[in-house]
This record gives structure tokens, sequence and C-alpha cells, in this order.
């Protein structure tokens, strides 16, 4: 389903309606709130939880028409926005007519409605902010929302792929099991939440709804599904690449680039073994083998490991306090006034997520900004040989390098301080290889700094993850460009790019996923990288790091070229 605006006066007359007292930013936002309230509510907008996606053919066609206008806005030379915000909304505005157009979500994905109606309630039933009237109401109408997407589903959903099906059919039936069985009790017994009126009336339809899109993806979408097509070949991906960077580089540009890289870490990588087994060892030989001498510093480096999730937990707020201390000693940046930072062992209730962990970052506009660090985890009762390999890839070397990348003045501090932009725009949609590229390259001037300076091993892990992070792009446009499978990218990850077992065991998984985001660390960390230096060579000896990241942190998460311009024309005395 393509929508065409048949008749530009009526998008003209629309779009003035909606823009025409207020900048084209402030008009886009607003707009996308009534769009997208779930994911503005996740953003911690809490007056969107009054409101409920709908994604009926007729508010596409409103939604897309609006996009498209924008569009037309934004390419006039006297557009009311910050350029540099323009220049963002443009890859969102883009992005959207990319997504109700040529992707086509809304025809081809059952799992797109079911993660709607799975948001339903439960951010009603967790907003302390509400009182219980206003809880009462909204969870009666949100029971009628899910009946509205329910046959918006049925009505939209044209094909879908077997692995997006399955996905669908399986949180659809946990889905029913919950509103069946649970909900009453949960209401009642847990929240003591009075029912509406006509609440077990409004259940019931909502349930036989649930059941009815739940009969038709597995009589009428399973009977002629779609051939999933993960593999995006070299044309899809190359538009993909230049939406995502919002620049003209090429996939085989990428891969060169990328190829260039590897092979300059792992030079650096043999160079910093031989000098960490020179000390270590003094009187026995060097291996004069690349693979013989770096699988052994390697190999050093993961048997300096946790023995489990207590140590590992104690180890990294050692390491939180030890950065923020560094970082203050040193000058290298302005550290935030108020902690709000939480450091815990994921859950195993979280899957495969536990296995690696992942920041939870506060959301842009939430008033109560807590960030918790999860810490990977894996569960004692498993084999002890198990356990060993799995601490081994998040060895403390690893760890002592990665609390940069990750706390301080990575993305914990970073997103804290971006919070505080005036410009909504960037806070709601960034540009997409700054928050990876940035702490990528904060790794880089903590080391310079001194940070670990007497521990090879800690640079060691450091070139390690810089060289991973080649890789991800490298292998992520080779299979999608150049057809590679799942074992030639385990090959070239573990022997070429010495990826540690449990990061190489999940970025095939990754590269189908995500792309696009995996390219996000080499290519964002390389423009800081080439950005400092400039700065460095500009400057000279008036060159000041502690502006030069305040000012980056202050802007917020922009396309990285745009400071060149920035810089020029401010002072940092």
């Amino acid at each position: 389903m393509k929508f065409v605006l048949k008749n530009l006066s009526v998008l003209v007359f629309f779009f003035c309606t909606t823009l025409c007292s207020q900048n084209i930013g402030e008009s886009y936002i607003q707009e996308w709130k009534k769009f997208y309230p779930s994911k503005a509510l996740l953003n911690g907008i809490h007056a969107s939880i009054f409101q409920f996606e709908d994604f009926s053919e007729a508010k596409i066609k409103k939604w897309l028409s609006f996009n498209e206008g924008v569009l037309i806005e934004l390419s006039k030379t006297n557009a009311d926005i910050n350029p540099i915000d323009g220049r963002l909304l443009r890859v969102q505005v883009s992005s959207e007519i990319d997504k109700w157009t040529k992707l086509s979500l809304h025809t081809s994905s059952l799992s797109e409605y079911v993660n709607i109606i799975s948001y339903a309630l439960n951010p009603v039933l967790k907003a302390d902010y509400l009182i219980q009237e206003e809880k009462t109401n909204l969870i009666c109408q949100r029971l009628e929302e899910v009946v509205k997407i329910c046959n918006t589903a049925q009505n939209n959903l044209i094909a879908v792929p077997e692995d997006d099906l399955k996905k669908g059919v399986e949180k659809l039936n946990s889905l029913l099991a919950l509103y069946k069985n649970d909900l009453n009790a949960t209401l009642m017994n847990e929240l003591s939440i009075p029912k509406c009126i006509n609440f077990n009336a409004k259940l019931e339809a909502a349930i036989r709804n649930m059941e009815s899109l739940l009969l038709y993806a597995n009589v009428e979408l399973s009977a002629n599904p779609l051939q999933a097509k993960k593999v995006l070949g070299y044309d899809e991906y190359a538009r993909r690449l230049r939406l995502y960077t919002d620049s003209d580089l090429l996939p085989n540009e990428l891969s060169k680039i990328a190829l260039e890289e590897i092979e300059i870490v792992r030079g650096l990588m043999g160079e910093v073994s031989k000098t960490y087994l020179k000390s270590a060892y003094p009187n026995d030989p060097i291996p004069s083998n690349y693979k013989a001498l770096t699988e052994k510093a390697l190999a050093d480096m993961e048997k300096d490991a946790p023995i489990n999730a207590t140590d590992y937990l104690q180890f990294w707020n050692q390491l939180s306090t030890a950065a923020v201390q560094f970082i203050k000693e040193h000058q290298i940046a302005t550290l935030p006034k108020n902690q709000t930072l939480l450091i815990m062992t994921a859950p195993e209730s979280a899957g495969p997520a536990a296995r690696i962990g992942w920041v939870a970052s506060a959301p842009p506009f939430d008033p109560n900004p807590m960030t918790t660090l999860y810490l990977p985890s894996i569960p004692e009762d498993l084999p002890k040989q198990e356990q060993i390999e799995f601490w081994a890839s998040f060895n403390k070397p690893f760890n002592r390098m990665i609390a940069i990348h990750e706390l301080y003045p990575g993305h914990y501090m970073q997103l804290k301080i971006s919070r505080e932009t005036p410009h909504p725009i960037r806070l709601l949609f960034p540009y997409g290889i700054y928050t990876e590229g940035w702490a990528t390259f904060t790794e880089k001037v903590l080391l310079d700094a001194g940070w670990e300076k007497e521990n090879h091993l800690t640079l060691l892990a450091h070139l390690r993850k810089r060289l991973e992070n080649a890789n991800r792009s490298y292998t992520s446009m080779q299979v999608h460009c150049n057809g590679w499978n799942q074992e030639q990218v385990l090959e070239f990850s573990t022997e070429t790019a010495l990826l540690a077992p449990q990061f190489a065991k999940s970025l095939w998984g990754r590269i189908m996923n995500s792309p696009m985001q995996l390219t996000s660390y080499f290519l964002g960390g390389a423009e800081f990288r080439k950005l400092w230096l400039s700065e460095k060579e500009r400057l000279g000896s008036k060159f000041d790091l502690k502006f030069f990241m305040d000012t980056i942190m202050k802007t917020g998460p922009i396309p990285i070229n745009e400071f060149y311009r920035i810089f020029s024309n401010s002072s940092s005395k």
C-alpha cells in the first residue's frame, strides 16, 4: 500500500494550518507525539499516556502527507529552523516516508501491531504520576484501543515474513493468556485499582478481537507468507547507509576503510602484545608468529577475570568511582553535578540480553532521569567451564576500558549532559553515529591521558575493541552486499578480528537485525578522532581538551562534521 498525494493544495492547506503558528521543529514534534504516543511516552512525555496509536489508512495517509510537506519546507533556504536541527529533521522525515512507503511495515509486520497491543496497559499500571480515577478510566480506554488496533491490523496486513509471523503469534498468545487469566487479579489484588463501568464487557471485546487477529494470522497470513529477505543486497544497503549516515558513503568505501582499520589495529595489537610479554615474561622467548604472540597476551588478559556476578558488580562500582576521580584530576571534562546512575546485575528474565548487558538510559524528557547499567550475567548453576569462558570474555582489562565507554565520559555522562540541550529535535531524533562514536572516542582520550598507563593489557583490550568495531562494519557490508554466510563471519571475526567468543557468537544476529547501527562504532569513533586531531593541529598549544569535550556533549547528538564550524566560530580562551 503506497499513499500518493493527489491534491497538492490539500497538502499545503493542511501543512500551513499545522505549521504557520510554529517553527518547523516545534510543529513536527507536536504531530509526531500525536502519531506515536507510545514512543513519546517512552521518551518521558507523560501527557502522551492519554493517547494511543491509530494506524488506520486515513491516519497513515495524513501523517505521510505531513512529512512530505515538511520535507518541502525544509528544502527552502529560509526555513524557520536551526540549520543543524533542520538537517536532523530532514533525516527523520526521510526515514518516516521510507517506513510508510518503501518498507511498508503496516502491511507486512504482525509484530508491529502486537508490540503496540503489548504496550497498551503496562504503562498505565506503572504510571505513579496518575491518580486512581485516571488509571481506572485509562484502562478501559486502552481495552477499547486494543479492539481498534486488532481491527486495523486485519485491515492493513497483506503478507508477513515467516519469522515476523512466528514472533507475532507467540507474543499474541502470551498477551491473550495475560488478559484471560491474570488481568482481573492484577488490577484488584496487586494494584487495588477499581474497575470502570462495563469493564468486563470491554475486556471480553478485547479478548475476542485479539483471538480474531490470532486466527487471521494463523489462517490467512500463514497460508501465503512473505519470503523473508534478510540480506539487503548492495543497492538497498547503499540506500540505507546513505540515509543513516546522511552522507554519500558507499558500501564498498565502507568496506575498504574498515579493512584498512583492521590491518592497522592488528599491527598495533602485535606491538602491544610484544611489549607486554617482554615485561611479563622477561626470561621467555617472544613468539615470532603473530597468532601465537597475540594469543598468549590475550590469554593472560582473559585470565584476569571476575569469578561471579557479585565480584563483577563490586569491580564495576570501583571502576565508576575511579573514572570520575581520573576525569576530575586530569581536567578532561566537566562532570555532571548530580549522579543519577545505578549499577546492577542483569536479571535472567532479560533472556539473551543478560549475556551482554546494556544501559537503560533515562528517557530525554523524564523528570526523574535515573540511568541503570545492567551488567552481563550468567546463571551459577551452569557448568563451571562455561562460566569460566563467559567471564573470560568480560575480563577485568576489558572492563577497565569499557567503563570509560559506558559511563564516564561515555554513554552515561554524554546522555545526561545532552538531555539538557535546548534543542528537543536532537533528543528525539539524534544523529545515528554520534552516540556510539562518542563513547568509542572517549576510550582513546582517557587512555592517552594516562588511564591505566602501566597496564598493557588494558590498552590491548582497547585495541581489541577497536578491532571489533571495524569488524562490525566490515562484516555487515560483506553479508548484505557480498553474500557472506554465518560461518564466514564467524571465521573472519575470530581469526582475523580476534573477537572474544562471547561477542563472536552474538554478531550474526546483530548483522541481520541492525546492519546500519553496527557501523556507528567504527564510523563515529573515526570521525571524532579526525575532529580531535584537526582541532589540536588548528589550535596547537591553545587546544583545551575540557572545552572540546564539554562543547561536544552540550551541543548534543548532531552530525559530527558540523563541529568543525562550531569550533572554528568558538574560542577556548
